[in-house]
């Protein structure tokens, strides 16, 4: 009995043991962005009163910001002691890197820099209860597990930016966004400060700048139309100077470069209101109350050259970044092929042309810039015409120009509209706020941006400095707005350009994403939540259904009711032989989690067959593929930049449908996307065609102002093949955005009936 006793007892004991190693060594901590290296090990450090911090005075900003954070989060208030210990350690290689090292006796923190060990608090204080981000913790003590992380950024440059000039918004909030980046571990702030619609800093010697550029008469409300509508309310605001060194400050105190952009010489409307002289006609002009381009930019004179180096004698007083963002995007050349001072320029300086001109521009900027010890960075316009001797750019319109710099030995910032733009929408869902209609960017696809571009070698791959998200404010009123527009994409972007490339990996980003939302919670951020929310697509055996999160259900419907908590559990793909009206949502136990989705499918006799066309479609345009056009989906009525609409850029195109078998066909449908100020027109006319008489219908199209143009066909005709041509509209007309290039055509869903 005694030896049962006591065998008894040493099955406990290990019992006991692999329990408590179940509980300490727990999951890989969840931090974002995902570090470089993490050990998890046994154990954890008791964060109390009796917990103390040191640290060398390089690290002052850092052991600061930990030691506040902490102490105006919890009831713990730290003493001098070496439980928490910053340690200063050359053997680090790259400047922002760090080692945190979490026992049960000691945190400490390695770092060659306070910018480093500034990175490894930010982790650590993800490992911090959220009830700390805003005082609602109540404990006296705080349980850290043990751990190990090594960790350094992939890229040196970290970037968001934010557009004030169409939307104004506080320094409270200017700050805010600055901590979100800081959180982040994300270095810079690309502070979007002059625009057409609105000059927002202030600049002692030129004041009109802030009585009459800092304000426009009215907004227009809603989407840019031909009909557009104004709400009739002055509307602006500026930064003062004392207040933007307060920020500078801020920032400084989260190693965030805060880098100013001053547009030139294109977007400076607001500016030459104040100032007519500036442009090249001297007229009066309003500050702009519209979006878009304008094609009154600064003159080339030497009076406007003066005004630009005053402005940025101040602006350099305000910033100490090295670098400083000149625009140099969109500045239409109208103005300056009949400005006598531009001729007379382009004569004196042997130039050939106006893009030349602009290059003269952008390159006396930057040597005024670099005689002041700083540096230049421009969108990729700047390219046009040679580019400047040191200039860095920033490639926004794909990723041509950063391969183009980049040859040239030019560094390069990513920012391609693909992958970058955040003003873009991010769902497809019928709640979604006014955003710009030009494209779509959920969650996923700005995770699997690469920075490098395929066509760099090695070598010229080591000119890209990293990448930014951008933030245009053209739709974004509000600061809550602009916060949901922000998160979670800003997320995957720090994990883009902080995280080692071979350890992405999408669902399990979403995981830690699904727990970092508590934190955003707890912070008061309005983040776009579609972690919940269906996806769905047509696979080879019928329609799928998919959510980001794991062990989450899926519940359908196929008769257009909304799904509830008892309705049929999603398991395999949903057959499709006839038209459906697909809704699903994610549900647990108890209930909905997310928003319903909605998927018409229009069966028809095209549906899934074999399709082929003379041409592949934009890589940026590719839909769903070739097969998208017959797979019973259309695509959006209010954008073409989904998963339907395919874009072909100035091409004809001959399509052929195989149906497989001979069939009565009576009707052939399709449309065409019509938007000329996005160089997209429908064709003037499409040709049908069938098996047995080949090309016998010739449709004249009508002009059209609409978003998207239909075209029906009667037919009454038994055939295996259906053929259509669609030649590609005449060259852009003088006066339309694109002139004399040839246009895009978006060609939708296919339907044969």
């Amino acid at each position: 009995m005694q030896f049962k006793k006591i065998v008894s007892f040493i099955v406990f004991i290990i019992l006991l043991y692999n329990c408590d190693s179940q509980i300490t060594v727990k999951q890989a901590p969840q931090i974002l962005p995902m570090p470089s290296h993490i050990d998890s090990q046994k154990g954890e450090f008791i964060l109390d009163n009796s917990a103390g911090i040191t640290f060398d005075k390089s690290f002052k900003v850092s052991a600061t910001f930990l030691k506040e954070f902490i102490e105006n989060g919890s009831s713990i208030r730290l003493k001098q002691n070496n439980a928490i210990r910053f340690i200063k350690d050359e053997s680090i290689t790259n400047e922002e890197g760090y080692q945190l090292t979490i026992a049960p006796k000691q945190i400490e923190i390695k770092a060659k820099t306070d910018h480093g060990a500034f990175y490894a608090v930010q982790s650590l204080r993800q490992l911090l209860p959220v009830g700390l981000e805003n005082s609602t913790f109540s404990q006296m003590s705080v349980s850290i597990p043990s751990v190990t992380i090594k960790d350094s950024p992939q890229f040196s440059y970290r970037g968001m930016h934010l557009d004030v000039g169409r939307h104004f918004y506080s320094v409270e909030f200017i700050k805010k966004y600055i901590d979100a980046l800081a959180m982040l571990k994300m270095n810079t702030f690309h502070w979007h400060l002059t625009e057409d619609q609105g000059w927002r800093i202030e600049i002692k010697k030129y004041p009109k700048l802030q009585e009459i550029a800092a304000f426009r008469d009215q907004t227009l409300v809603g989407s840019f139309n031909n009909d557009p509508q104004f709400d009739g309310k002055r509307y602006g605001g500026f930064y003062t100077q004392e207040e933007i060194k307060d920020v500078v400050a801020y920032a400084q105190a989260r190693h965030v470069t805060i880098i100013p952009e001053i547009e030139m010489p294109g977007h400076a409307q607001a500016a030459i209101s104040a100032y007519p002289e500036l442009g090249c006609t001297g007229e009066q002009i309003k500050v702009a109350e519209t979006w878009g381009v304008f094609h009154d930019i600064y003159c080339s004179k030497d009076e406007t050259f003066e005004f630009l180096e005053n402005v940025l004698d101040e602006v350099l007083e305000l910033f100490p970044s090295k670098y400083i963002h000149i625009g140099g995007d969109e500045a239409p050349k109208t103005h300056w092929e009949k400005c006598p001072n531009c001729q007379q320029r382009i004569k004196d300086e042997g130039l050939k042309n106006e893009h030349e001109l602009q290059n003269y521009f952008i390159t006396r900027i930057e040597k005024y810039l670099n005689s002041k010890g700083r540096q230049i960075i421009g969108w990729d316009e700047i390219l046009e015409g040679g580019l400047a001797p040191n200039a860095t750019v920033m490639s926004w319109r794909g990723t041509q120009g950063a391969v183009e710099a980049a040859k040239q030995h030019h560094n390069v910032i990513m920012t391609p509209t693909s992958h970058c733009y955040f003003d873009y929408k991010q769902s497809d869902n019928a709640d979604e706020p006014l955003a710009n209609s030009g494209g779509f960017l959920p969650l996923e696809k700005v995770y699997s941006f690469n920075p490098i571009p395929e066509q760099l070698s090695e070598e010229e791959a080591r000119y890209v400095l990293g990448a930014q998200g951008n933030l245009w404010t053209e739709y974004i009123s509000t600061e809550k707005q602009v916060e949901y527009m922000l998160f979670p994409r800003i997320i995957a972007m720090s994990e883009v350009v902080w995280s080692p490339t071979e350890n992405k990996n999408y669902p399990d980003f979403i995981a830690r994403l699904e727990q970092f939302h508590k934190r955003l919670d707890a912070l008061d951020i309005n983040y776009a939540n579609h972690l919940y929310e269906v996806e769905g697509e047509p696979g080879p055996n019928g329609y799928e259904l998919k959510t980001m999160i794991k062990n989450k259900t899926i519940r359908y419907t196929t008769d257009g009711t909304a799904p509830t908590i008892n309705s049929v559990v999603y398991s395999e793909a949903i057959p499709i032989t006839k038209n459906l009206m697909i809704k699903a949502a994610v549900f647990n136990s108890e209930k909905r989690l997310g928003a319903i989705f909605k998927q018409p499918i229009n069966y028809h006799k095209a549906l899934g067959k074999k399709i082929t066309i003379n041409a592949q479609p934009s890589k940026t345009y590719t839909g769903s593929g070739i097969q998208g056009l017959v797979n019973g989906i259309s695509g959006s009525d209010t954008r073409v930049n989904d998963k339907e609409w395919l874009g072909f850029n100035g091409v004809d195109l001959e399509i052929t449908i195989d149906l497989g078998e001979e069939m009565e066909v009576k009707t052939i449908e399709t449309r065409f996307y019509q938007a000329p100020w996005q160089w997209i027109y429908a064709p003037k006319h499409i040709e049908f065609g069938v098996e047995q008489q080949g090309i016998n219908s010739n449709i004249k199209l009508s002009e059209n102002d609409g978003s998207h143009l239909n075209v029906s066909l009667k037919l009454n005709e038994t055939t295996r093949y259906i053929y259509l041509k669609i030649p590609n509209s005449n060259l852009i007309p003088e006066g339309k955005p694109g002139a004399g290039h040839k246009p895009w055509t978006f060609i939708d869903e296919i339907i044969i009936n």
